[in-house]
């Protein structure tokens, strides 16, 4: 988030000082008016929508709730005494994740223009093509004289405003590659567009026999379509970066003069008292100064268990405030933080990403001077043997035509969109157009713990080692929190269908536990410290304490995402290198990495580690896939070679990946790698077979047999079947 700009110093305080007043009473009602913006990382369909809207329109206050399945967000317009707060919890009541996002640091939602805008000009030049080519018939059959030259000028006027139109894709990209000095795979196609309509209109205006508006219109038409395919297998990708900015807490509690006053974030400065209820999200970097808590860090480090909070401790943008309201001292602010921080490495990681050449790419360099040369040796060839420069023009621009790059253009599209399909049917989403390509190559695999291998839920683990009794007192402190180790043995003691003891004045004390009276005698339930346990064991616990009596431990294990043993070892068994790279405990981490049978492993891994490691490995010469959903995971998800992160991932993790996986289960990974594999040998196969194409069709050009319509039949048949090679991967 930007730093807000200081206002210069003026001679005359009393001339300054309305303006600026009058620019904060703007920022505050700006504050006060703005709609509040909710990712909702969760959902999937039609039905999470309705639910959600209900649940936010039946919220007091508000006016109207909207919800964007595509980008899994809610807009809500409120009363000004709503918080965001309020409606997480209320979404959070009905089994929903949401996080408030900065509206004012996300760009404003872009249509698909550019999805729109290629149909477009693919469904003008379909459209032209149809009528030229009927045209066009008329002239093969035997046309001749005036009629023959009326059919060549009605189809110049279909032809010249839609290759115009429609081509300018090809146009843009084409004099961007010229102008730097390059050649990529639009320049032959501009040039071949270009010259076969001009070439077609010195034709005609001579009463010429042939004329190349139905071949210029069928290039441009499977062109589209290639290049129409290839935007379609790729999610039209917002920043990262923009992601984690957005998450950074829009407004924040300030005391001042004593009381708490909500001001935007941008108004905060190194040394203010920030104040953070239970629930909020911490908007700066600082010290605590008064009270205490836990922090629920999991987004930022991995870690599953809450952290205890107290004075004096230091805490990080980004981590949640679970039981207790806090009081902050700002360390660091605004782009300082360490949230900020991270956005910074992603941006980085992304544009390092960014320098990958795709495969068409590759071919265009060998293929675009080839295609130049030879189409000038043939000019200067025939124009030497016949000293006619319409001859010569013509057959040079029957080799460019011929073998202008349709299949080539289709080569890689077609595969992607097949393999696309897919993949989605087995619950894969790929975004990016270069994805199944670096998937392919990958030969280490880097796994996050929290939330990737595991669900990031805590499940009770010995729930049958306990009296029924123990059970019951548990039970009634535990319903009295929200802290997520109160939630699982909740839901595991109500599963096992126990009712909850007669326990009276239960409180929670922020940070510690619950307490209360049970037959006369004080119970309770926490950390161990707290309810006077002997804290040994490394497994994450709860204790239960009553009075008179040794404290009892509740044990815990992060839930294991469905499918992850099988990913594992169909990774292992593939000959992949697995890795796993977790923020948590060495203790947690070690115990998933034996119980999956992971070799490597890295515990307590700050973002910047992760990265580095990813980074290490790619100096190392590997091919690294990463799986991760986190916000400790985005800088890594977007410097690996390929990444992949699941659909209920926070919104930076899954746009900074290539691939989301759209359930919950993780087998689909290992299958994804198989796909790949078989996408790049269909698009190897399409290259070879468009290299044969040319092969066969350039002597018949380069002699001069190339007529428009055995030009036209070359294109459409080289197109298709690269298409139905590409079907073959369904």
């Amino acid at each position: 988030m930007a730093d807000v700009a200081r206002a210069p110093v003026s001679a005359c305080p009393a001339c300054s000082a309305a303006p600026a007043a009058e620019a904060l009473a703007e920022r505050r009602a700006a504050v006060r008016d703005a709609r509040i913006t909710l990712s909702l990382p969760t959902i999937h369909c039609s039905a999470c929508i309705s639910k959600v809207e209900r649940a936010l329109n039946a919220h007091p206050g508000v006016r109207d709730a909207r919800v964007n399945l595509t980008l899994k967000r809610a807009q809500v317009d409120a009363e000004p005494h709503v918080t965001a707060q309020e409606l997480i919890a209320t979404l959070d009541a009905i089994g929903y994740e949401a996080h408030e996002l900065d509206p004012g640091t996300i760009a404003a939602t872009q249509t698909d223009k550019a999805g729109r805008d290629l149909l477009m000009r693919l469904a003008v030049a379909g459209f032209a093509a149809m009528n030229v080519m009927l045209l066009s018939i008329s002239v093969w059959s035997g046309a001749e004289g005036p009629t023959r030259d009326m059919f060549h000028w009605i189809s110049a006027a279909i032809t010249l405003p839609t290759i115009a139109f429609s081509g300018q894709p090809f146009y843009r990209s084409a004099w961007a590659a010229l102008r730097h000095g390059q050649l990529n795979m639009d320049v032959p196609i501009t040039l071949a567009i270009v010259l076969a309509v001009v070439t077609s209109l010195w034709e005609t205006s001579l009463s010429g026999e042939h004329a190349y508006f139905d071949a210029a219109l069928a290039l441009t038409f499977f062109l589209l379509a290639g290049r129409y395919l290839d935007h379609r297998t790729r999610a039209i990708a917002r920043s990262a970066a923009e992601e984690l900015a957005a998450l950074e807490v829009p407004r924040a509690f300030v005391i001042r003069d004593g009381d708490e006053v909500q001001v935007p974030v941008a108004e905060l400065a190194v040394g203010d008292i920030v104040a953070v209820r239970p629930g909020g999200r911490m908007p700066v970097d600082g010290e605590i100064v008064e009270g205490t808590s836990e922090l629920d860090r999991s987004l930022l480090t991995g870690e599953t268990v809450p952290v205890f909070a107290g004075p004096g401790q230091a805490i990080s943008a980004g981590e949640v405030n679970l039981t207790g309201p806090l009081r902050v001292r700002a360390t660091a602010v605004g782009s300082d933080t360490s949230l900020h921080r991270m956005a910074d490495l992603v941006a980085v990681a992304e544009s390092g990403r960014s320098r990958y050449t795709s495969l068409a790419d590759r071919a265009a360099k060998l293929y675009a001077p080839g295609v130049h040369i030879l189409s000038a040796l043939s000019f200067v060839g025939w124009f030497l043997y016949t000293w006619d420069v319409r001859t010569a023009l013509n057959i040079a621009a029957a080799v460019l035509i011929i073998t202008c790059p349709c299949a080539l253009g289709l080569a890689v599209p077609a595969v992607t969109t097949a393999a696309s399909g897919r993949l989605f049917k087995r619950g894969m989403l790929i975004k990016h157009s270069t994805a199944l390509e670096r998937l392919a190559a990958v030969d280490t695999v880097v796994l996050d713990k929290t939330g990737t291998l595991t669900e990031g839920t805590p499940e009770l683990t010995n729930l049958g080692d306990h009296a029924r009794t123990d059970l019951e007192v548990a039970l009634a402190l535990a319903e009295a929190s929200s802290h997520p180790l109160a939630r699982a043995l909740t839901q595991a003691v109500r599963e096992a269908g126990i009712a909850p003891a007669e326990v009276t004045g239960v409180t929670e004390m922020p940070g510690y536990g619950t307490s209360g009276r049970w037959q006369g005698r004080e119970v309770r339930l926490g950390r161990a410290s707290w309810v006077g346990a002997a804290q040994g064991a490394t497994q994450t616990a709860a204790w239960l304490s009553v009075a008179g009596e040794a404290p009892r431990a509740f044990t815990f294990t992060d839930r294991l995402r469905p499918g992850a043993e099988e990913a594992v070892q169909a990774l292992t068994e593939a000959g992949k290198r697995v890795i796993l790279i977790s923020g948590d405990s060495s203790a947690a981490v070690e115990a998933l990495a034996r119980r999956l049978g992971i070799d490597h492993w890295l515990a307590e891994a700050l973002p910047e580690d992760k990265l580095a490691r990813v980074e290490q490995l790619a100096q190392e010469g590997r091919y690294v896939l990463m799986v991760g959903d986190g916000l400790n995971d985005t800088a890594a998800l977007a410097a690996a070679h390929v990444s992949i992160s699941p659909a209920s991932a926070l919104d930076a993790a899954r746009v900074a990946s290539d691939i989301v996986l759209l359930g919950g289960d993780l087998s689909p990974v290992a299958q994804a790698l198989d796909t790949a594999r078989s996408a790049i040998r269909r698009i190897r196969e399409n290259f070879r077979i468009a290299t044969v194409y040319n092969i066969v069709a350039v002597p018949l050009a380069v002699a001069g047999l190339a007529t428009p319509l055995i030009a036209a039949l070359a294109m459409s048949a080289s197109s298709i079947t690269v298409s139905l090679n590409a079907l073959r991967l369904r």
